[in-house]
């Protein structure tokens, strides 16, 4: 699948998941604007990495996702914006009674408010230029729950609810919106958990990985972000014109159990 002459943005991409994405776009051929709440020289050299090695073109634009306008804001800097990868996001885990009003806030604007800013921004854009897709990285949270995640899980339903309004309303145009539901993927963040977790369980790495962090994954192993990029360039080809308003699992069987 060739991407070659459209620009994707991608939020929360400085690293993890939305880097993978970013990455394998740039693979595909499309440029990319990547983004994250920072402003320094290591994330624009991220940029120009991607740049060099698929011959793209790259950047890189700050924006806070908690904050509507400098979602917008992000939108009209990209430019062009063919591809919309909503991915930024943060967790933060507590009972309901205990959870921080501050916590549950900034979730809500992160993982959910700032992809309704992103999308309206950006569907004048895909209009004009007669073609769009827009990706919104979900979470097997958004279609299932875990207890002391309230925040997330009810931003992660948000978003699966976005993605089915948007599909709808530009279901008669050459525009698709679908959302990706991982479970847990091997990112950096995920990693740095591991020590932590060994030592309160006293568990060996491998039994933490099984039984703590992948309990509720049946296939028992991470998802990569070379995948989820994958399944996110697969969204953007002609064979998936016709896919859109759903959502795809990438979450090794938790869902179906």
């Amino acid at each position: 699948m060739s991407l070659t002459g459209k620009t994707a943005v991608i939020t929360g991409s400085n690293s993890g998941i939305g880097l993978g994405v970013a990455r394998e776009l740039a693979r595909a051929g499309a440029n990319v604007v990547l983004n994250s709440f920072t402003d320094r020289n290591e994330d624009h050299a991220l940029a120009a990495e991607i740049a060099a090695e698929f011959g793209v073109d790259a950047k890189y634009v700050k924006a806070d996702m908690s904050n509507g306008d400098e979602c917008r804001a992000l939108i009209e800097q990209a430019g062009a914006c063919d591809i919309l990868v909503n991915n930024a996001g943060i967790q933060h885990v507590a009972p309901i009674d205990e959870f921080p009003v501050d916590k549950w806030n900034a979730i809500i604007a992160i993982n959910m408010n700032s992809a309704f800013h992103t999308t309206a921004a950006a569907l004048p854009k895909m209009r004009a230029a007669g073609w769009g897709r827009v990706v919104n990285i979900a979470s097997a949270h958004g279609l299932t729950a875990s207890p002391f995640k309230s925040a997330y899980v009810a931003a992660k339903h948000g978003v699966v609810g976005l993605t089915k309004v948007t599909a709808l309303e530009t279901a008669r145009e050459p525009i698709t919106c679908n959302a990706i539901c991982p479970g847990y993927v091997a990112t950096p963040l995920v990693e740095a958990q591991i020590p932590d977790t060994m030592a309160k369980y006293n568990m060996s790495r491998d039994e933490v990985v099984e039984k703590v962090l992948l309990e509720r994954q049946p296939s028992k192993q991470f998802a990569t972000v070379e995948q989820l990029g994958g399944t996110t360039v697969f969204l953007c080809s002609d064979a998936a014109a016709q896919i859109t308003g759903t959502t795809i699992s990438v979450d090794g069987g938790w869902t179906a159990l």
